[in-house]
């Protein structure tokens, strides 16, 4: 029997053609790439997950992405985590990380400002005078509850001396506490409920971790520049700042002293009252109020010695009642 013959030249034009065609087909129809996914391994900057590439495809959920010093790690699709930080100098420091629920990351960045002179704060409005403030886009809708954690605290305070120090704290801003005459309208709620040996889901270098689903009050090492540091993670809401779902707070007490009463001996220590109310304030939804407002609770810097912070501006209380 006769061996099976190829295609004769007509049928191998034929094929050639169509072959051609589908070809073009392709490239004609073809979708552009979304952003190039980031390098296998080490930290990630925003320049190697950029807006609009997916943590999916680029396998980043969990890893930790920088920006300015700053830095997240990635959490999973339908939740933002947010870092802030108070630093000595009063300058910016943080920014928000947004994962939509296919995966798609986008990112929001605190405005940054110089540091401040001793002679700006004095030159800035009284804090009764002054209506400036910005909010974070998200908020408690319910109950804040939340943990201290086991080991030391700030200014060697007692476990008990802490939870007062901090509920304290956490009161001026669920009561808009202020020496501004405005009355309480703001309808923010939180619980202590306990001591905890889980530790704020923030890292050495103030950058925040993946979060354990508690919220938690401690103290440690978060690098040489911030004061204290709160990472927040929040999810979407309909037509509304999103949801919290975790606040957690540390101060740094590697690199700074603190105090619970700033004396007239007092040279650098922080008020720890003045800090934790400031970080109360990330907590609920404030972001900082930038240069020229130095005499505001959400100033970057709660000034070393100075009990200030401890009671809220009028642009702090209308921060607050913008959102609740």
């Amino acid at each position: 029997m006769a061996g099976r013959r190829g295609p004769g030249p007509v049928g191998r034009g034929v094929t050639a053609f169509l072959v051609a065609a589908s070809l073009s087909v392709v490239c004609v129809g073809e979708v552009p790439r979304p952003p190039a996914c980031a390098p296998a391994r080490g930290e990630l900057t925003v320049e190697d997950l950029p807006a609009g590439s997916s943590v999916l495809d680029c396998f980043a959920v969990g890893r930790v992405v920088t920006h300015e010093g700053a830095g997240v790690a990635v959490p999973e699709p339908g939740t933002t985590v947010s870092v802030d930080a108070l630093t000595a100098d009063g300058s910016a420091h943080g920014f928000s990380l947004t994962v939509a629920a296919d995966g798609t990351v986008s990112y929001a960045y605190e405005e940054a400002h110089a540091a401040a002179a001793a002679r700006a704060r004095a030159d800035a409005p009284a804090p009764c005078a002054d209506g400036a403030y910005s909010t974070a886009g998200r908020k408690e809708y319910g109950t804040y509850e939340w943990f201290i954690g086991d080991g030391p605290l700030p200014g060697r305070l007692s476990r008990a001396e802490g939870r007062r120090a901090f509920e304290d704290a956490i009161a001026t801003i669920t009561t808009s506490r202020n020496d501004c005459g405005y009355d309480d309208t703001v309808a923010a709620k939180a619980r202590f409920l306990s001591t905890t040996g889980n530790e704020a889901g923030i890292d050495r270098a103030a950058r925040c971790a993946r979060r354990d689903g508690l919220s938690v009050w401690d103290a440690g090492d978060i690098g040489g520049e911030a004061v204290a540091t709160t990472c927040s993670w929040s999810r979407p809401v309909p037509d509304g700042p999103e949801e919290l779902l975790e606040a957690d707070v540390r101060f740094n007490t590697h690199d700074f002293p603190f105090t619970n009463r700033p004396s007239g001996g007092c040279t650098h220590a922080y008020d720890i009252r003045s800090v934790a109310t400031h970080e109360a304030g990330h907590v609920f939804g404030l972001g900082h109020s930038g240069a020229g407002h130095e005499n505001l609770t959400m100033y970057a810097n709660s000034f070393a010695c100075s009990t200030d912070a401890r009671t809220l501006g009028k642009g702090d209380v209308l921060g607050l009642r913008s959102l609740y």
